[in-house]
């Protein structure tokens, strides 16, 4: 990355400023749960696509790290998500070990900020997993221990990187230790990772899906089954107790 100066996250917050529309601002405050007491609590939406936000990265792809770490402090959600799509785009782009670790360090610093359940998709499978895939991942258990809801989704995220090679222990690890999870974004999570590794191996994801069915929240088990032939679906759903 080229050094930029201070000015250029002004330059793009006003970019951001001028895409923003009023009635998907309203709309994106429903659907992400931005009211009390809700996961998305307090957060603030300026009404801009994904396509817009991606076409605003590919713009601003050589900013140096401390503009974008100024952007993922940002109050206003797209501007963050500008931020985890920048910092995606890079590790896709990185060609050494060290661009990658740059990168990884500057999302883990401020990871905080990483927080809602789109920014975390966006960006923990080739920031977070595409650093870890050929290197010691404990971190990742150490996140799915945390109490903030963002670090153990960005944990089972990560392992998406990892399932792209058929490589599934951590995955299948995680779903382990988060199986009784209160939250749904994390039986969400975890569900779709199933899913993803059954497109790769079905005996494993069935293995998982088989020995926990009868214990796992009925979100989680939808998800993972979700393309199972529907007498199988019907199967399992049905074994679920109480749920």
């Amino acid at each position: 990355m080229v050094r930029a100066t201070v000015s250029v996250v002004s330059v793009i917050e006003e970019q951001m400023r001028k895409l923003g529309k009023k009635g998907r601002a309203a709309n994106s405050q429903k659907y992400f749960k931005t009211g009390k007491g809700e996961y998305g609590e307090g957060d603030v939406f300026m009404g801009i696509t994904m396509p817009e936000i991606r076409t605003v990265a590919r713009e601003h792809l050589h900013i140096e790290l401390k503009s974008v770490e100024q952007l993922l402090k940002s109050p206003l959600h797209e501007i963050r998500m500008l931020a985890a799509v920048i910092l995606t785009d890079c590790a896709k782009k990185a060609k050494t070990d060290k661009e990658k670790k740059l990168l990884y360090d500057c999302y883990m610093t401020n990871r905080a900020h990483i927080n809602n359940w789109d920014l975390v998709d966006v960006s923990a499978p080739e920031v977070v997993g595409g650093y870890l895939v050929d290197k010691d991942r404990s971190i990742l258990h150490e996140l799915a221990r945390s109490e903030s809801l963002w670090d153990r989704r960005i944990a089972v995220l990560a392992t998406f990187r990892f399932i792209k090679t058929a490589d599934f222990d951590d995955s299948i690890k995680l779903a382990e230790a988060l199986l009784q999870d209160k939250h749904d974004l994390i039986h969400k999570a975890i569900g779709w990772m199933l899913r993803e590794i059954g497109k790769k191996h079905m005996a494993t994801a069935e293995l998982f899906v088989s020995t926990h069915c009868d214990t796992m929240p009925r979100t989680m088990l939808r998800y993972a089954i979700e393309r199972y032939p529907e007498a199988k679906r019907k199967r399992y759903l049905n074994s679920i107790r109480n749920k």
